[in-house]
């Protein structure tokens, strides 16, 4: 039987109503919740940690680490790992996890719930047991969420619905899996885990790249109409790179009184970072299609998202500059695919 840590983190999936009425706040531990799904300890031997019981929303980069730093820790005593999580901010760490700990042969699997495990209607309790049923698999490595049924990477989830169950999309990527109960069906060819089967106890060979640098400066802005350059002049004293989300496939407007491009050149000329994307969720970014992006194509200084999520990009940016600040160095790690994050070109 495989030995499996489950790292409890709060999140929905452990939260109760607060007395005084104040909404739902974490509040159970993670034996609390694996003692609400008693099948779990028939699919492997389970040890449980909890290094934080906090709402997602509260989640940031130094808690990606200690989550990330909890696993390598314990990486030679197990054989996979499932990570208890609110789904507010798990793409996030998802992405983060899988920077921090790269090509990881054994499986890393984020987990949560809609619902809190204690709600009579929960979908808690098939995600936990079927994370942990992914994580006993043979085949599953490097890090993934599993959710709602559905296995996706670690780097192209996306929360897509705030209180239905299939609340995460995979986007621009297929799913390696989706599970039926407690059957895990891989590229049109099931198999089913079996508690004691043969190869149950197997270790997988080798340890991942594991990184302990983040470099936390890092900021999202979304263009809207008349939103103009003198944003980056804001931002500059704060943060080391901005991922702009420009218009549909890569359109950035031309001001009457200033020029993004000029903002943009002024922005790297002071050893910045700025990454290009597209707020439209789907099929990703191509700057040489229209010529309101067209300029941008042609500077290589310019780090373009392709097709990206916007939280994989955040992590990725926080996880290149937290290992080098020279820019032809950040722009080799930023373009070096990782868990599937971008399309092999």
């Amino acid at each position: 039987m495989k030995r499996i840590l489950m790292v409890a983190t709060g999140g929905t999936i452990a939260s109760m109503p607060e007395a005084d009425g104040g909404g739902l706040a974490p509040a159970l531990t993670g034996e609390e919740l694996a003692g609400y799904v008693p099948q779990a300890r028939g699919l492997c031997d389970l040890d449980i940690v909890q290094p934080m019981n906090i709402d997602s929303t509260n989640m940031r980069p130094r808690d990606w680490k200690r989550i990330a730093a909890t696993i390598t820790d314990a990486y030679d005593d197990y054989d996979g790992f499932v990570v208890l999580h609110g789904t507010d901010t798990m793409a996030y760490t998802s992405a983060a996890l899988s920077y921090l700990i790269q090509g990881s042969p054994k499986p890393i699997v984020l987990t949560g719930s809609q619902q809190p495990m204690a709600n009579p209607f929960t979908d808690a309790k098939l995600n936990l047991y079927q994370s942990l049923l992914y994580a006993t698999d043979d085949a599953s490595h490097d890090v993934s969420i599993v959710f709602g049924g559905s296995v996706i990477v670690g780097t192209r989830a996306h929360k897509q619905r705030t209180m239905s169950f299939n609340a995460f999309t995979s986007v621009n990527y297929p799913l390696p899996a989706i599970i039926r109960n407690n059957r895990i069906i891989r590229e049109g060819r099931e198999g089913m885990t079996i508690p004691g089967a043969a190869g149950a106890g197997r270790q997988r060979r080798g340890r991942p790249r594991v990184y302990e640098q983040l470099d936390e400066h890092v900021v999202v802005v979304r263009l809207t109409p008349g939103l103009g350059p003198n944003i980056l002049d804001a931002l500059g004293p704060d943060y080391d790179a901005v991922i702009l989300e420009t218009f549909g496939i890569g359109g950035i407007p031309e001001c009457e009184d200033a020029r993004f491009e000029q903002a943009i050149l002024d922005w790297i000329d002071c050893g910045k970072t700025i990454v290009l994307t597209t707020q439209v969720s789907e099929e990703g970014l191509d700057l040489g299609v229209y010529e309101v992006g067209s300029a941008y194509a042609k500077e290589p200084a310019i780090l373009r998202g392709d097709d990206m999520t916007t939280e994989a990009l955040v992590a990725k940016t926080m996880w290149a500059l937290g290992q080098t600040r020279d820019p032809a160095e950040v722009a080799e790690l930023f373009y070096r695919p990782v868990n599937h994050d971008r399309a092999v070109r």
